[in-house]
C-alpha cells in the first residue's frame, strides 16, 4: 500500500506511482519503489525532525561515501538537480535500494551462526566509514547534527533531558542527574585526545543489511558529527545481554582496529552515554504506539549502568 502524498512524491522523479509499496515506517516512512531502472527507496521524513539543509547534508555525505567506493544508499536526484523536495508538509528523497535483509529487530543478530564473524566485519565496515569521512570536505552550507558533549551530556541534549523521563522516581532522577554530571566531567577531561569526525550514529541491528558475507549501512538520519567509540557503543549497547557479549566486544573492536586502538574504559564511558541518549529520545513519543515497552526497556537498560558506572565498575 502507499499513501497519496508518496504517490505524488514518486511522479515528481518520474516513477509509476503504481509501483510504489509501503516498507517500513519507523521515524521516516520508507517505500520500496519497483522502476524499470530498478529499485529504490522513497523516504517520507517525520516533520520537524530534520531541516531541509541538514537532509541535503546528509545525502551530500552519503553519495561521497558511495564515491569512495562504500556500499550505502546513493541518492537519486530529481530531473533538475536536487536532491529532496517537499510534498504535503514532509521532505522527501529517493535512495537506490540496498540488496539484503535486515540483520535483525530489537538488537537481535539473527540466522548468523558465528556472531563474532560477523562483529568483526562490522568493525571493518565502521572504521572504512570513518576514513572516508575524514578524507571528504564537506561542501559549504553543510550541517548535521553533533553528537558532542553538549549533544549528549548538556542542558538540551540531541535526543532530550533524559533525567526528566515523567516515569523515573525521585531516586532513579537523582541517580541520572549525578551519573550525568559525572560522565560529563569524565569526558570533558579526555575529549582532546578522542577520535571524533562524522559518525552513522545509529548502527543498531535494524540500520544494517546483509547480503551474504556483505554488511552495509541504511539510515543516515541521525548521522552526524561524534566520537568514534560512541559509534561502536551503539551497537554494543543492544548486545549487552547477550551470552556471547564479551566475544562479540572483542571481535568489534579487532575489526575497527585496522583504523586505531580503542580504549576499554573509554568505550565504557561511551556505552553509559549511548544508553542515556534512550530515555530522552522516547519521551515525546510516550504515546505512540509501542511507546510504553520501549520507554521501560530504555529505563532497564540505563539505570544498571548508571548505578555500575559511579560505583566504579564497568557494563
Amino acid at each position: 500500500m502507499s499513501d497519496a502524498r508518496a504517490r505524488s512524491a514518486a511522479l515528481l522523479w518520474g516513477f509509476d506511482p503504481d509501483g510504489v509499496t509501503l516498507a517500513a515506517r519507523r521515524e521516516n516512512a520508507v517505500y520500496r519503489v519497483t522502476d524499470p531502472r530498478g529499485q529504490f527507496a522513497l523516504r517520507l521524513h517525520r516533520p520537524g525532525y530534520r531541516s531541509e539543509a541538514e537532509l541535503r547534508s546528509e545525502l551530500q555525505w552519503m553519495a561521497a561515501l558511495a564515491a569512495g567506493g562504500m556500499a550505502v544508499p546513493r541518492p537519486i536526484p530529481l530531473p533538475d538537480g536536487g536532491l529532496t523536495a517537499e510534498v504535503d508538509g514532509k521532505l522527501v528523497d529517493v535512495l537506490t535500494w540496498l540488496p539484503g535483509q535486515m540483520l535483525g529487530a530489537g538488537g537481535a543478530i539473527e540466522g548468523v551462526a558465528d556472531r563474532p564473524a560477523l562483529a568483526h566485519r562490522l568493525g571493518r565496515v565502521l572504521a572504512q566509514l570513518h576514513d572516508l569521512s575524514d578524507a571528504w570536505t564537506p561542501p559549504p552550507g553543510f550541517t548535521r547534527p553533533a553528537w558532542d558533549r553538549a549533544g549528549l551530556l548538556g542542558d538540551d541534549p540531541l535526543w532530550g533531558r533524559f533525567w526528566e523521563h515523567p516515569d523515573l522516581g525521585d531516586a532513579e532522577r537523582a541517580l541520572f542527574e549525578t551519573a550525568r554530571n559525572r560522565a560529563a566531567s569524565d569526558l570533558a577531561a579526555q575529549e582532546r585526545d578522542l577520535d571524533y569526525g562524522l559518525i552513522h550514529a545509529d548502527a543498531i541491528t535494524e540500520n544494517i543489511m546483509r547480503d551474504g558475507e556483505a554488511l552495509y549501512l541504511i539510515d543516515f538520519d541521525d548521522g552526524g558529527w561524534g566520537f568514534r567509540d560512541f559509534e561502536l557503543a551503539t551497537f554494543l549497547m543492544r548486545q549487552l545481554d547477550a551470552p556471547d557479549y564479551a566475544d562479540i566486544r572483542a571481535a568489534l573492536v579487532e575489526g575497527y582496529s585496522i583504523r586505531r586502538r580503542v580504549d576499554d574504559r573509554t568505550l565504557d564511558l561511551f556505552l553509559l552515554l549511548r544508553a542515556l541518549t534512550y530515555p530522552g529520545w522516547i519521551i515525546p513519543r510516550l504515546a505512540e504506539p509501542g511507546g510504553a515497552e520501549r520507554s521501560a526497556r530504555a529505563i532497564a537498560t540505563a539505570l544498571p549502568l548508571a548505578e555500575r558506572y559511579l560505583n566504579g565498575g564497568t557494563p
